[in-house]
């Protein structure tokens, strides 16, 4: 079996399509189309006509390219970018009328427990009880959990783009000032999660996303070009260290250093200091860079249990392209 599913995240649509054979997702092909969404639109704006057209263009092309690997229609989702915007109804109708895909929006307490899921599956039942984190475009998503399915999730509005542009907007380096006042939001809104965390004990924690990948690269970790099974591991004072270097260089500078893509060298340094707070209030000295997260949970959701209830949604009151993908619990049974 052959599937595949399309990721429509604040900055790319990113494409996987996998063989599903001895229930583990095998990637097959990726590809990437690089949007830049969070550069449109504001937290919590509207997504303009132009960023939907070229979202229109986008999937469709996935869609194409799914099916010319031999995969069936791809299980498609947003986050962040496409959930918080008001024409949210508007943009999801405009891409199933136009491609034919079923775009649905993830919550993100849903994002966080599929992500949880591949980070399971990754890091293998050794992990132990396992501690999650995952830095978006525009929120964070935590979860903990001794079993596939996370004990507890959480999603803050604590993403790397969302803050550059509520704090950083045209200061580029920012004054250290609106970095002291970053972080002091990060503490806030993050310390009844942390707090849940450092009570739990996790045995392992793991981190996902580009955002953190980028970071790790920075921070030491090896280049992706050494492949996936290269352990990569992110330290909290390396963090800090990394943070000292991105408040002094402008955007264009960042885009220099090891692990930093010119697309993302904005936000890199709120995805930083979030990341930092993160793993300082929860008492997390070193983190595994997990390169399984949300796509992978999809992937492992679907081949675990079955088309039925990505289909029950998807075939669920069409005639309202405004749904949410509603958190549909994983079954513990088996587990």
């Amino acid at each position: 079996m052959r599937i595949s599913v399309v990721d429509v995240g604040s900055n790319t649509v990113r494409l996987v399509v996998a063989d599903a054979e001895g229930g583990v997702p095998l990637p097959v092909h990726t590809a990437k189309w690089r949007l830049r969404l969070s550069e449109e639109v504001e937290p919590g704006g509207p997504l303009p006509e132009a960023a939907v057209e070229r979202l229109v263009e986008a999937v469709a092309e996935a869609s194409r390219t799914a099916a010319k690997w031999g995969a069936s229609a791809p299980l498609a989702f947003a986050t962040a970018v496409v959930r918080g915007a008001p024409n949210r109804a508007e943009v999801l109708h405009a891409v199933r009328s136009r491609t034919g895909v079923g775009l649905c929006t993830l919550p993100g307490e849903l994002e966080a427990e599929l992500t949880f899921l591949g980070a399971r599956r990754w890091m293998g039942w050794r992990a132990g009880p396992l501690a999650l984190l995952d830095i978006g475009g525009g929120s964070l998503e935590v979860a903990f959990g001794r079993g596939r399915v996370p004990d507890f999730v959480a999603s803050l509005p604590l993403g790397a783009a969302r803050l550059t542009h509520e704090f950083f907007e045209g200061q580029d380096p920012p004054p250290s000032e609106l970095v002291r006042e970053l972080r002091r939001r990060v503490r806030h809104q993050l310390r009844d999660v942390a707090a849940r965390i450092r009570w739990e004990g996790p045995r392992t924690a793991v981190v996902t996303s580009r955002t953190f990948q980028q970071l790790g690269r920075l921070c030491g970790a090896a280049p992706g070009r050494r492949g996936p099974f290269v352990e990569r591991r992110l330290r909290r004072s390396d963090l800090r260290e990394a943070i000292a270097l991105l408040i002094e260089l402008p955007a264009a500078e960042r885009a220099l250093l090891p692990g930093i893509s010119a697309p993302r060298a904005a936000q890199s340094l709120a995805g930083a200091v979030v990341g930092h707070t993160a793993l300082k209030l929860t008492g997390i000295k070193t983190v595994t860079v997990c390169p399984w997260a949300i796509r992978e949970g999809v992937l492992l959701r679907h081949i675990e249990d079955g088309a039925s209830w990505w289909e029950a949604i998807d075939h669920a009151d069409e005639e309202k392209p405004d749904r949410e993908l509603v958190p549909l619990r994983i079954a513990a049974a088996g587990s």
